[in-house]
C-alpha cells in the first residue's frame, strides 16, 4: 500500500512547477554616441545642409548670421587642440 501510494505521489510532485516572476530582457544599449560636430552646429543655432560629393556625402552648417561652413571645420575652428 505504501509503494502504492508513493509510486502515485511522485509523479503529481514532479509536475508541480514554482513560478517565477516574469523576466524582462534589459533595455537595449545605444551604439554610439552622436556626432560631436553635428551637435554643435545645433547648438549654435546652425541649420544642418547635406552636401552629395563624389567622395559620399559631407555636411555644412548654415549658421543664423547666414556663414555656410563645413561641421567638421566648425568645430576645429571654435575647439583648437592644444599643442602637444
Amino acid at each position: 500500500m505504501r509503494f502504492l501510494l508513493l509510486a502515485l505521489a511522485l509523479p503529481l510532485a514532479a509536475c508541480t512547477t514554482k513560478t517565477s516572476p516574469p523576466v524582462t530582457p534589459p533595455p537595449p544599449h545605444r551604439v554610439g554616441m552622436a556626432n560631436p560636430a553635428s551637435v554643435y552646429c545645433l547648438e549654435k543655432g546652425g541649420e544642418q545642409i547635406p552636401i552629395q560629393s563624389p567622395q559620399g556625402v559631407r555636411t555644412e552648417c548654415k549658421l543664423p548670421g547666414g556663414e555656410v561652413i563645413d561641421e567638421w571645420e566648425l568645430y576645429r575652428r571654435e575647439h583648437p587642440q592644444p599643442a602637444r
